[in-house]
């Protein structure tokens, strides 16, 4: 039996696993066959799934909505109001169920405020999306992504700061890693 918190507000479908020590505050609707890792904190207002796969130690701030084809990998952190979408093309009289595309968060990735990210990409590892972009692209790993649609300005090390690289294309993070442009991406060395 797992140890999570949610909200007396808050629904949680029956067919759903939620991890230790998650938090799912007020006015959220977790649906059915919904995975939840342990850690994890969800603010007002929240819906996830159905058929969602959520990692451990994500944090969601409030009115975000992550639909069926979205998987989000350990550590992401989406900011508040970011939206994703399912499907490239909707019609509101046309059924696309079959059509969802898959959108994938990799592990440690930062999604701003107000971000939208079109399905069917994914957002690499410590990537950080700035806030009100628009990324419609497969983000590479530690990209600085901003504007609309989103392009790439940079790079930022795991620990959020950007990274100044060298001659010889290094970098050292203010925590210590070290980190090299390698074929135009960045590797943790």
């Amino acid at each position: 039996m797992s140890n999570y918190f949610a909200h007396e507000s808050s629904y949680i479908d029956s067919d759903v696993s939620i991890g230790d020590n998650t938090k799912i505050w007020h006015f959220s609707h977790v649906l059915g066959q919904t995975t939840i890792g342990k850690n994890c904190s969800f603010g007002q207002n929240c819906v996830i799934g159905p058929k969602v796969r959520i990692g451990n130690g994500v944090k969601v701030q409030n009115n975000i909505s992550i639909y069926e084809g979205v998987e989000i990998e350990d550590d992401v952190f989406l900011g508040p109001s970011m939206v994703f979408t399912n499907v490239i093309n909707p019609r509101a009289f046309i059924q696309r169920k079959d059509e969802f595309k898959k959108t994938l968060l990799k592990k440690g990735c930062s999604i701003g405020a107000n971000a939208t990210i079109v399905c069917g990409i994914t957002i690499g590892e410590y990537s950080m999306i700035g806030s009100g972009a628009v990324v419609n692209k497969d983000v590479k790993p530690y990209a600085l992504m901003v504007g609309v649609p989103a392009r790439q300005i940079g790079w930022v090390g795991v620990s959020g700061n950007t990274l100044e690289f060298d001659e010889e294309n290094k970098a050292v993070d203010s925590d210590g890693r070290r980190y090299a442009i390698v074929d135009e991406t960045v590797e943790e060395i």
